[in-house]
């Protein structure tokens, strides 16, 4: 590359000379002609010519000076552009170096993984031998086997033809047989499984159930009289009792005309007694005639005005009685119409228990015992304080009290799960949830407690002559016993004609009888006794 480069210097000064040379040539061509020209040279002409050729020499001088300097100048810039070739080629092979190594290091990396391509390529051949060995292993394996196991069931099938001609039995029937003998222990063993599993829940149960109730009891005080069912309004003297009879007796009859109550004067010293099925209208006739009595006038006029006052006033007296128990049990939010029916069962009784006070108490059992079994106890004081709530209007609509207070719940908007607690406290209506049972329960605590109920002797003894009329009156019933207060029939059975699942029987069928004919608080047990006895004497 070098020489190259010298050799374009050589040309260029050669162009250089060349043109100098040319320019003379010319110069002196011209400077001929113009002799040429001139027939008759003169001095003068002679010295022009000479000064011109001496300029032509100056110039052709100039020339080939600037033709020098032109030529070392590209002399120069030859040789700098000489210089950056050979840097240029000194790094052109610097980078073919370093691309030769790279090119030796990528064929040595190469090289390595063919070897090791190699290597693996042997060992998967290895592998591939030993494999093929090992399936001719297996399939050898499987035949042998294969014979085996043909051998085997031929074993197997004498066998069985052996143990048929035993036993006398197909081996479909001996399977048929021991299926049917298993599967008759397993019935057993699950009916035991289940009937000690049921006893046992039945024992925690009545366990729980015990524990609950009497907690619930414990846990709630509630007074043990009973209220009078007749109205009693005692008189300031004897006299009085002429001026509540007026004259001609106007004025008594104007009084129950207008209160539609009774009034009954008789020989009792300063009393008279109000006698009406309606107790709020009778709590009104006693506040009216109490009225009358302090006021000391008493005639038509003024027993409707009495009566209009007391009337206000007993509604009042209703709606505060209904809203104190509400306050007492906690509960918010209800219908006003039931605020008030809930507050006139204050003057109504049952058994000569007060109705209100029941339902109080009854909501404070069933609140415990949902609190016991992590229920929600408000629902359960709302289903039970208002369980007895058609006991106000028994006297005005024809029904079961329990139908006739669930039909109030469900028009004043209580909840359905409150309105079936209500329908279903007797039974009237299939029990469908806990709510209900709870209530049931807690409507018999606080019925059959001690001292909450009272009955007439009369009707006491007519109860139980009913309990063991309906016992006896069953085949095969020897002796009945009516206890505790009617509360248990004991039944004695002839056990030469009843066995124990007719017992059972009588005892379920005195039950439902009971409890379709007779009306009692809390719950009768019937229990039926089946004996047998063997008796022999020693001589």
């Amino acid at each position: 590359m070098t020489s190259t480069i010298v050799i374009m210097l050589a040309v260029a000064v050669v162009l250089l000379a060349v043109i100098a040379i040319v320019a003379l040539v010319v110069l002196i061509r011209r400077t001929s002609g113009d002799r040429a020209a001139r027939h008759d040279p003169r001095p003068e002409q002679l010295a022009e010519v000479q000064a011109e050729l001496e300029q032509a020499r100056l110039e052709g001088s100039q020339i080939r000076v600037k033709a020098e300097s032109d030529a070392g100048e590209v002399l120069r810039r030859a040789e700098a552009a000489a210089e950056g070739a050979l840097r240029m080629r000194k790094d052109v092979e610097e980078e073919t170096r370093v691309l030769k190594n790279e090119l030796k290091e990528l064929r040595s990396d190469l090289e390595r993984r063919e070897h090791r391509l190699a290597e693996r390529e042997e060992r998967l051949d290895e592998e591939a031998r030993r494999l093929a060995e090992r399936g001719r292993a297996v399939t050898e394996t499987e035949a042998e086997l294969a014979g085996r196991s043909q051998a085997l069931d031929e074993i197997e099938h004498k066998q069985r033809e052996v143990l048929e001609r035993v036993a006398g039995l197909t081996a479909d029937q001996a399977k048929a047989e021991l299926v049917m003998t298993i599967e008759n222990q397993a019935k057993r063993e699950a009916a035991l499984l289940v009937r000690e599993i049921e006893s046992e829940a039945r024992k925690e149960g009545e366990k729980r159930a015990c524990k609950i109730v009497t907690l619930a009891v414990q846990r709630v005080a509630t007074e043990q009289t009973a209220e009078s069912v007749v109205s009693v309004l005692h008189l300031p003297g004897d006299e009085m009792k002429g001026r509540i009879i007026g004259r001609e007796g106007r004025n008594i009859r104007a009084f129950e005309s207008t209160t539609g109550v009774n009034l009954i004067i008789d020989d009792t010293p300063e009393a008279v007694l109000l006698s009406c099925f309606d107790p709020v209208r009778r709590e009104t006739a006693r506040l009216t005639l109490e009225k009358l009595v302090l006021d000391g006038r008493i005639h038509p006029q003024r027993i409707e005005e009495a009566y209009e006052r007391s009337k206000d006033e007993v509604k009042h007296l209703c709606v505060r009685a209904g809203e104190d128990a509400l306050v007492e049990l906690g509960i918010t939010e209800m219908h006003p119409e039931l605020v008030t029916l809930l507050g006139q069962l204050r003057y109504r009784t049952s058994y000569g228990q007060n109705v209100l006070k029941h339902l109080i108490e009854s909501a404070h059992i069933a609140g415990i015992m949902a609190s016991e079994l992590r229920l929600d106890p408000m629902l359960l004081k709302r289903c039970t304080v208002l369980h007895d709530i058609g006991k106000a209007l028994t006297h005005e609509v024809e029904g079961s009290h329990a139908l006739i207070g669930a039909e109030i719940a469900r028009r004043y908007g209580e909840h359905e799960d409150v309105v079936h607690a209500i329908e279903a406290h007797h039974n009237e209506v299939e029990v469908r949830t806990v709510e209900a049972v709870l209530t049931q329960a807690a409507d018999a605590i606080s019925g059959s407690r001690p001292g909450a109920r009272r009955e007439s002797l009369e009707a006491y003894v007519k109860r139980l002559e009913r309990l063991e009329e309906i016992a006896q009156s069953y085949d095969g019933v020897e002796k009945v016993f009516a206890m505790q207060a009617g509360r248990e029939i004991r039944v004695m059975v002839r056990p030469d004609s009843i066995d124990d699942i007719q017992a059972q029987v009588i005892a379920r069928d005195v039950a439902k009888q009971v409890e379709e004919e007779l009306t009692y608080p809390g719950q009768i047990r019937i229990t039926v006794v089946r004996e047998s006895r063997a008796t022999e004497f020693a001589r």
